[in-house]
């Protein structure tokens, strides 16, 4: 079995919010891949005494051991107990009510003898391949299909001048419309205090021998595919198996150098935190 993972903070100066960890029972019975993509708060702006780093490590921590434990246990029951263990964890002293309580995405993969089960939850992808060499993508597409009028505020934010009084004041308007649809109906989910949004995860399962390899990535890789168009998933998934994770990170950070103020290629942050994991089961 081939396991590799990498993972960097966007901003040296900053923690990676980032989580990826595999675990490989000793009884050897299967495993498990857990990655996390931890949703940056604005400043002072979350309702609680905690990081998001501190977030990600305790649901990371609890869906690495509970779904290697707990096999009788769906992937989303196993989502919904962890979110509520990690919320009994702050709930005395944090408000867990708050909209931009810590939250993170979620992609969960386990497997065994028998079957490979998998769990998204927001905007990190899953890639999976078979013994052809077809890569299958498993994303939650929620927050890239936001409602029209949400994107043509997008459309307008940039098609004003860079550095401009209007496009501030609309790039606001255009993150508020969108935060009212986080955890909202007809809108897009992540793992916070709420156990009910593991229900909406978007889940599968594969016979065992349909599957060879799995990759997971957070949005801050997935810029090779989804902002830079360096390649489309099937060539990610090529360029991991040749050279490693830690070249595809490379590759993103060399595309985000060649435009650093998303001139040619427009996203939210010059540089992201990025995490990727490749198991050749």
């Amino acid at each position: 079995m081939r396991i590799e993972l990498a993972t960097e903070p966007g901003d040296p100066a900053r923690p990676n919010e980032d989580y990826a960890a595999v675990t490989l029972p000793a009884a050897g019975q299967g495993g498990s891949l857990v990655l996390l993509d931890g949703v940056t708060p604005p400043a002072g702006d979350d309702g609680c005494l905690h990081s998001v780093p501190w977030f990600t490590a305790r649901l990371g921590g609890a869906l690495g051991e509970l779904s290697v434990s707990r096999r009788d246990m769906t992937l989303a029951e196993i989502l919904a107990a962890a979110i509520v263990r990690t919320a009994d964890a702050h709930g005395q002293t944090c408000d867990l009510s708050h909209p931009r309580t810590p939250q993170a995405t979620v992609v969960l993969v386990r497997w065994d003898d028998e079957r490979v089960e998998h769990l998204v939850l927001s905007d990190s992808a899953l890639l999976v391949a078979g013994p052809d060499g077809h890569v299958t993508p498993v994303l939650d597409e929620r927050l890239t299909e936001l409602p029209p009028r949400i994107r043509a505020m997008r459309d307008e934010v940039r098609a004003l001048p860079r550095g401009s009084a209007e496009r501030e004041v609309a790039g606001r308007a255009y993150g508020a419309a969108v935060e009212a649809l986080r955890n909202a109906e007809d809108g897009f989910f992540t793992a916070a205090a709420d156990p009910s949004a593991a229900a909406r995860a978007v889940t599968g399962t594969w016979p065992r021998a349909e599957v060879t390899a799995v990759a997971a990535l957070t949005d801050g890789v997935g810029r090779w595919v989804e902002t830079f168009r360096a390649g489309d998933w099937t060539e990610c998934f090529t360029l991991l198996r040749k050279d490693g994770p830690q070249r595809l990170v490379d590759r993103v950070r060399e595309l985000e150098r060649a435009d650093p103020e998303g001139t040619a290629f427009p996203r939210g942050k010059r540089h992201d935190d990025a995490a990727v994991v490749y198991a050749e089961l």
